[in-house]
């Protein structure tokens, strides 16, 4: 395997006992600095009768130290009125900038950051942007924004020029005259970006227009079979799929497309039964929980993400020996209907085998995770559909044939239903109304 391909190949292909004594080492060292300097954790693990004593292995971190959450820290900050919910464990004027995550499932949440060059989420993709191909001299588009911090500073640490451009909802033509124009080797896709796109492509040559790219991330949820196809075979994009890792970072796809890498000198992480909260083994399925290694000004310890995952430790096929993950869902994602569980990937199989429907854009609309009546909002292209009634009656009965759940359908055009969207990186799929 050649060098060429590791950003960082010392790092990246470490031994996994030198890999696993980094991590021990972190551990024992975060959890005396949190506990000295951040008021929720000596809060939290006092109410658990742990001291920083207790810690001496990885093996006495999981036994002893409680889990948290978003929720606990919310609770925090609204009884003390601390903005950083007691996070912060260095003084206030040593923050180099505060980012949001975003609030998708709920209030974005916060975090402190501290960087010279560049930040700590970007710093830690540019070994994932090395693999995707991006080097000295290329081109970027990337769009102005604020959710987690400017990925300018990752660009052009790996010595590539930005171009900026806003490639959100509405300005894809705008993009791809920029991709004429500047030639980029590399660009950002989210959900509702690649569905503009789609639309665009009966009237423009998108392979001849992104002929230029080395690859394309994509992030936000998970990439369907059938968008997966179009992107790769239709449009010639080799796209990488990113997600997070529990808000420690990202993780992201290699070369080989087979599960997303955790870089494990920057996370801990754990994968828990979501009931006994037991560790799994790998292979098996749960939650994933996670520690911020890297993190000085207001590490996640013990985080639970909601994220349901299955870990390998096996060694990647690129040569890494970082661990890596493949996403289930999420906790809370199914709903159960007078009894019965429906998930978020049987609805968007179904939906997207629709060609009115193809982009699957949905939502499951629900108070409550169980309830007696399934309602399902669906973005249609109006280009291709002519009968809403006979639309309706359709994929009312796909949803019925893959669920055995009667669906309450409430049909919209795909441009209207994204206009909904909150959070600048993701498509809810579950809301409240």
């Amino acid at each position: 395997m050649s060098s060429e391909r590791y950003l960082e190949p010392e790092i990246e292909t470490m031994a996994p006992a030198d890999l696993r004594d980094h991590q021990e080492r972190r551990v024992i060292e975060l959890v005396s600095f949190a506990y000295e300097h951040s008021g929720f954790y000596r809060e939290l693990w006092d109410a658990h009768g742990v001291r920083p004593r207790d810690i001496r292995s990885l093996e006495d971190f999981q036994a002893r130290i409680p889990f948290m959450d978003k929720d606990m820290v919310r609770a925090y900050r609204a009884r003390t009125g601390d903005p950083y919910g007691g996070m912060l464990c260095v003084p206030p004027g040593e923050v180099t900038s505060v980012t949001s995550t975003s609030g998708t499932t709920g209030d974005p949440e916060f975090f402190a950051e501290i960087w010279n060059d560049s930040p700590p989420l970007v710093t830690a993709q540019l070994r994932d942007l090395w693999e995707l191909g991006l080097r000295p001299g290329d081109v970027v588009i990337s769009p102005p924004g604020t959710f987690r911090n400017l990925m300018d500073y990752g660009y052009q640490a790996l010595g590539a020029a930005v171009v900026t451009v806003n490639a959100w909802i509405g300005n894809m033509q705008e993009v791809v005259e920029v991709a004429r124009r500047y030639r980029p080797a590399y660009i950002n896709l989210l959900y509702p970006i690649v569905v503009e796109l789609e639309r665009m492509s009966a009237t423009v040559d998108l392979r001849e227009a992104f002929s230029s790219l080395k690859g394309a991330a994509f992030a936000g949820q998970p990439l369907g079979r059938r968008m997966s196809k179009m992107i790769r075979e239709d449009w010639g994009i080799e796209v990488f799929e990113y997600t997070s890792a529990a808000d420690t970072g990202t993780a992201w796809e290699c070369r080989e497309h087979n599960g997303f890498h955790l870089w494990e000198d920057t996370v801990f992480a754990e994968c828990v039964d979501t009931e006994s909260l037991a560790t799994l083994p790998d292979g098996q399925t749960g939650e994933l929980v996670a520690t911020d290694l890297d993190n000085r000004a207001a590490p996640l310890i013990r985080y639970r993400s909601s994220d349901l995952v299955r870990l390998s430790h096996e060694r990647c096929g690129c040569g890494r020996t970082h661990g890596r993950m493949w996403i289930a869902g999420r906790r809370g994602d199914e709903t159960i209907v007078r009894g019965k569980p429906v998930t978020i990937r049987d609805l968007e199989q179904v939906v997207e085998d629709q060609p009115e429907t193809g982009g699957a854009v949905f939502q499951v609309v629900r108070a409550q995770r169980e309830v007696d009546v399934l309602r399902v909002r669906v973005g249609y292209d109006p280009a291709v559909t002519e009968d809403l009634a006979d639309l309706e009656k359709r994929l009312g009965k796909a949803v019925y044939d893959a669920t055995g759940v009667e669906p309450v359908l409430e049909l919209q055009s795909e441009e209207d239903l994204l206009q909904t969207v909150r959070s600048v990186a993701k498509f809810a799929r579950v809301v409240s109304a």
